[in-house]
């Protein structure tokens, strides 16, 4: 059973950069971030391959920032210029293989929320 558990979210002014964290129980190939605001659909925000090759969704280049240190089986994303839209439960997610929008990742973490607010 593999468990990712998510850290760094909490309330943040705009502008103010904040970094999240996630930490698997196992090393897996590909690792993303996701994000849910209230009365939205889940949506990717960017993921990165054991290679450290990373990938950002179209809407989410230049504010977001995906790297991961594969000794720790940690990921992390940089919420670089945070909006107030980018208010939302941000999950961790994990899978063996490389997973290509519309397919989900297999495992997830509980999510952690942040809140943009001055």
């Amino acid at each position: 059973q593999v468990t990712l558990v998510e850290s760094g979210g909490g309330f943040v002014q705009p502008g103010r950069r904040l970094r999240l964290s996630c930490t698997a129980s196992q090393s897996l190939y590909f690792m993303a971030w996701y994000r849910q605001a209230p009365g939205k659909q889940r949506e990717l925000v960017a993921s990165i391959t054991e290679a450290l090759s990373p990938y950002y969704a179209p809407s989410m280049v230049n504010r977001f920032t995906i790297s991961r240190v594969n000794s720790r089986k940690s990921v992390y994303l940089s919420i670089e210029h945070p909006e107030p839209d980018d208010t939302a439960v941000y999950y961790c997610a994990a899978d063996s293989q490389r997973i290509t929008p519309p397919q989900m990742p297999t495992f997830w973490g509980q999510g952690t929320q942040v809140t943009v607010s001055s």
